[in-house]
């Protein structure tokens, strides 16, 4: 059996998801799609509007196969970190192929990229370092040195958000030189970041931004997911109480800073150049998460690089322990969250070729990225009620979820 890999976030599974299946089983011509989703927590720095099982569930009964965990050391991080534990996981599953949406949708531009710019590495990382030391963030100190090396927006935009997580599973895969096939599709009518649905095919930020403004399942919203995400948004939001924002963890945050020393701040990973006191200062007046991030908010530091710093401020995640995790050839694990009968099938044989153990649960917290996913886990689930938090915490305890399709 062939398998294809996907790497996802499905917050929440939309129409747009499906249509990238459905492509990605016509380009690969694969027997089995695996996805692997980043889990609570996600790269942007925010947290998942609902928890991994149910939105694991979502994807398998719209296509997917088999979804395995991406480790939260890897998913709350840049676009080369990022796809560094994406790709490494799925080579460990032993796919043939990624797909991947992008702005670009051919895959020659991905490839070609990176022989030209290993070609001008050393102006590039020198251009760059410059750009930095100005104050500018790390994606526009970044489109300036691509264009010092003569890779100009019309032979590939590596300013476009799916371009850059493309290019970054691109250059995992040719560096470790892994017999992984890079195919993309293009994305189609709506915008990464388009905040209005209007169509069948929207975005997960537009749909987001719906759900949490109205609180309910619009007909808007109904007409761009498919049954079985309405199926877990209204499951997981019955069960919860709520679907999770930044807001809900602002109290939690606050308290946790303002009783922090500098010192302790300055050790969370992502915390550099003195940002703890510019963190310590705004939480004394901040009254919304929004409001803070605002305050905190620089040309240097991005909305999305202060969102996964409060990530690891909220789950207490160290310079010192996520250095070494994230610095490994590899992945020590794959954790499977859910399959179907086909993914089963696959699975079955997959894993006798397999270097790493398959995980499915979190009852042996042995190895330190299990013991950071508990934490992350912990910290998700913190803002629920006791009872509620204890018995979708024990979700993290029972074996995959298997569909029977």
């Amino acid at each position: 059996m062939q398998a294809c890999g996907l790497v996802v976030e499905y917050n929440p599974f939309h129409n747009g998801h499906a249509y990238h299946i459905q492509e990605a089983r016509k380009a690969s011509d694969a027997d089995c799609i695996i996805a692997v989703m980043s889990g609570d927590f996600l790269q942007r720095g925010e947290p998942a509007i609902m928890d991994k099982f149910y939105r694991a569930k979502a994807a398998l009964l719209s296509g997917v196969d088999i979804v395995i965990e991406l480790p939260f050391a890897f998913a709350v991080q840049s676009s080369d970190l990022f796809a560094k534990g994406a790709i490494h996981t799925l080579h460990e599953i032993g796919v043939s192929s990624i797909c991947f949406g992008s702005e670009s949708g051919n895959a020659s531009d991905f490839t070609n990229s990176y022989e030209y710019l290993k070609g001008s590495e050393a102006l590039y990382r020198t251009t760059l370092k410059a750009e930095l030391a100005k104050g500018f963030s790390f994606p526009e100190a970044s489109r300036h040195a691509y264009q010092e090396i003569g890779l100009s927006e019309d032979s590939m935009d590596l300013t476009k958000p799916n371009n850059i997580l493309g290019y970054s599973y691109v250059k995992t895969i040719l560096k470790n030189e892994y017999k992984i096939e890079p195919l993309t599709i293009k994305r189609t009518n709506s915008g990464y970041h388009d905040e209005a649905i209007t169509g069948s095919i929207a975005s997960a930020t537009s749909i987001r931004k719906a759900l949490n403004e109205h609180n309910t399942i619009t007909n808007q919203v109904a007409h761009a997911i498919p049954t079985s995400t309405i199926e877990q948004l209204t499951e997981y939001k019955s069960e919860s109480g709520q679907w999770h924002t930044w807001e809900h963890y602002f109290d939690l945050l606050q308290y946790r800073v303002m009783t922090m020393t500098p010192g302790e701040l300055a050790n969370i990973h992502g915390v550099e150049e003195g940002l703890e006191h510019r963190i310590k200062k705004t939480a004394m007046h901040a009254r919304s998460f929004h409001e803070w991030v605002e305050a905190v908010k620089t040309k240097r530091y991005t909305w999305t690089r202060l969102q996964r710093i409060f990530v690891f401020i909220l789950a207490n995640v160290r310079k010192e322990e996520i250095a070494p995790l994230v610095s490994n050839h590899s992945v020590p694990y794959v954790r499977i969250l859910g399959l179907t009968k086909n993914g089963q099938a696959y699975l079955n044989k997959a894993k006798k070729q397999m270097n790493v153990p398959l995980v499915s649960k979190l009852s042996r917290q042995d190895n330190p990225l299990l013991q950071l996913e508990e934490r992350a886990s912990n910290a998700y689930y913190s803002i629920l009620t006791p009872a509620i938090r204890h018995k979708l915490k024990k979700q993290e305890l029972m074996p995959p979820l298997l569909i029977n399709k």
